[in-house]
This record gives structure tokens, sequence and C-alpha cells, in this order.
């Protein structure tokens, strides 16, 4: 029907403007929320860290795989957010696929938000705990799913910092709350959330001023911080046990040298350029105000992902078909990755967009959500 919406072949770098057959197209479907992926700084690290460790490391952390620059990221993550130590894994599925069942047993109990990501419910099915999931940021049912748990096991609550899907943030001191009051342990996925909230983007914990309260905080390298990885942090007992018992760290080839770089490079613009994080947020309103006064279902967002709730799976895909022929880059969200009646547009900003952009982006969307009636 010529409306297959994925795979789409970009020939140009991940900015705000990229290239597709040949065609200038505005790019609103990055998760490069700080538009950090070309910056010259970090191409720069990549290189000198290419030239002096090559491309590779040809083992894992655990045996040939730990560079003197993998142990000054940690140091520099760990510091970041907060905690006394990190772990570096080589994407983010795998961080969450390596802690969540190295860190719980059989008789434990692993505590879901129904609208976490894939890779913590992946997670899920490789540890040998009772899974429980709780309707998405509703504390009665959390509750009510912790009252269930034996006391003298472990309850590992684990939820989204920023939800990717819908922009919500998690209900952070809620939670913290009956973590206390259920001796429960949080961690918290700061895939989407680093970068955007908390102190210079640090993330979720930060952002409520709960840092001490949340034992552990993962987070990924490919979207903010413009490279490919991802890390836990917590403290470092919990960090030297993850290292020796985390089958994905231990079985995996190390993140590369480039990327670790990358990364470092990344964590000095993020606090030498502060007004990165602050157009972000400026765009961000700017497009929420303006989606909902052209009548666009935008959920309950507060971030810069932004849904747009089309209900329907074909005008959907339809509706992302027309934007791309109109220049705009966006991505569908259909059944079965959610329901049909909740089928979305994902719309995300990044800190280079423009207003004038964001204005451009606005009036397609007007003129063809008035034509296919989402409007």
């Amino acid at each position: 029907m010529g409306i297959y919406p994925y795979f789409r072949t970009i020939e140009s770098d991940q900015d705000t403007v990229v290239t597709i057959n040949g065609k200038k197209v505005l790019m609103f479907g990055s998760n490069s929320y700080l538009g950090l992926t070309n910056h010259p700084k970090i191409k720069e690290a990549a290189i000198n860290a290419t030239k002096k460790y090559g491309t590779g490391c040809a083992g894992s952390r655990f045996l040939n795989g730990t560079l003197d620059i993998h142990i000054e990221l940690e140091n520099k993550l760990a510091s970041f957010v907060g905690k006394e130590g990190a772990l570096v894994y080589s994407t983010g599925f795998q961080t969450n696929l390596g802690v969540i069942p190295t860190v719980t047993g059989r008789n434990d109990y692993i505590l879901i938000d129904e609208l976490d990501h894939a890779s913590i419910i992946e997670a899920t099915r490789l540890s040998f705990a009772k899974v429980l999931k709780f309707r998405h940021n509703d504390m009665e049912s959390l509750e009510r799913l912790l009252k269930r748990c034996e006391p003298n096991r472990i309850k590992l609550i684990v939820i989204d910092g920023i939800f990717s899907m819908d922009g919500d943030i998690a209900n952070l001191p809620e939670i913290v709350i009956l973590a206390e009051k259920y001796e429960a342990t949080v961690m918290i996925d700061d895939a989407h959330a680093i970068g955007v909230i908390g102190e210079q983007g640090s993330g979720t914990a930060s952002h409520f001023g709960l840092t001490k309260k949340v034992d552990l905080i993962m987070g990924t390298f490919s979207k903010s911080l413009a490279a490919l990885g991802g890390f836990i942090a917590s403290d470092a007992e919990t960090i030297n046990y993850i290292k020796h018992n985390s089958r994905t760290l231990i079985f995996s080839a190390s993140a590369t040298p480039a990327a670790a770089a990358s990364v470092l490079a990344a964590l000095e613009i993020i606090k030498n350029e502060p007004e990165r994080i602050a157009n972000l947020w400026s765009v961000t309103h700017h497009a929420i105000d303006n989606f909902r006064r052209l009548g666009f279902d935008i959920g309950h967002t507060v971030t810069p992902i932004i849904p747009l709730y089309i209900r329907d799976n074909f005008k959907t895909l339809k509706i992302t078909r027309m934007l791309l022929d109109e220049g705009i880059f966006v991505n569908p969200v259909v059944a079965p990755a959610v329901s049909k009646e909740n089928t979305l547009i994902r719309f995300s900003l990044m800190a280079t967009h423009t207003k004038e952009q964001v204005d451009v982006a606005l009036e397609k969307f007007e003129k063809l959500g008035k034509k296919l009636h989402i409007i």
C-alpha cells in the first residue's frame, strides 16, 4: 500500500535535517535529545581514541577488554549521577539484561510498570524471580503488589524515568515512599532522562532530589550521550557484585574506545554548554503548547517526547508516509507495540531544533491532521 514506515535509509548525519533519497527532511524522530551526535569535539574524541586504542578491544571487560578509558568513564558517570560506582556495558539493552537477573533470585520479586521498556521486560524473563506488573504510574496498584510480596525477600521496583513513548515522568517521590515502607529496592532506567531532566541533565533521581533514595540508576549512551552503550550506577559493593556476576558483561565484548571517548566528551559538553538543555526545553514547551492548541491529543507528556495519539492503525501509518512526503520524519507506534486504540506518532525534539523548524512541522501536522480527520 506504499505506507511501510520502517528501515528508512538516511544518507547523512543524525541532525535536525537529514537526507533521505537525496531529499532534505526535518528530523523529529531521533533520540539525540542534546543534538550531540555530530558535535566536532565528540567526533574528534572518537577519532583520537581510535588512533590510540584501535577500533575494538577484542574481548570482554572481564578479560582483556578493560581500558583505562573505560575506568575513567565509569568514574565520571558515577560522579555525574551521584553514586559511588558505575559499570559500562556495550549497549543499553544489555545493561538491563545483565543487571536485573543478577540482583534478583528465585525467591525474589521484580515489580515493573506496565509501560516499562522492552529491555526491562526481557530482563525479567531471564530472572527466576516472580514478576509483578503494576498499572502505569498507579501507586495504589504498586502498593497492592508490594503487599503480596514476602517481607524477607528482595523486592526490586524497576521503572523508566521518562517513559519512551508517552513522554511522562515516573512518580518517583511516591515510589520511594512505598519502597521504604515495604523495604523494596528501586532501579531507574534513565535512558530517556539523561541529558533531559535533573541537575545538568543527570536524570530522574536528581530531578526529584532523591538520588540517595534510589539504589540503581541505569542509563544509555545512544540518546543524549551521542554514542552506543549503557551503564549501571550504584554503591561500590553492588557494582563490584554485578561486575563479577553479570553474564552480559562477562560474555560480551567491551564498549569500543571510540564510544567511550565520545561519552566522555559528551559529559564535558553537557557541563560546559548548559544552553543546550535550556533550548531543548524552550522548543519542547513551544511544541507542546501548539500541538494542544491545534487540537491534537498528546496525553500527559511533559518532556521532549510528544505522543500524538491517532488511535487508528491505518491512519497512523498513512500520516507517517504523508509527513515524510512533506519533508517531516516521525516514528509511528502501532499494534502490537500498543493496542490499536492507542496508536500514535512519536514526535521527539532535539536541543538543536529551532522554533522555526518546529513551526514548519506544526503546519504540516495541522494540514494533514485535518485532511485525515484526526483533528
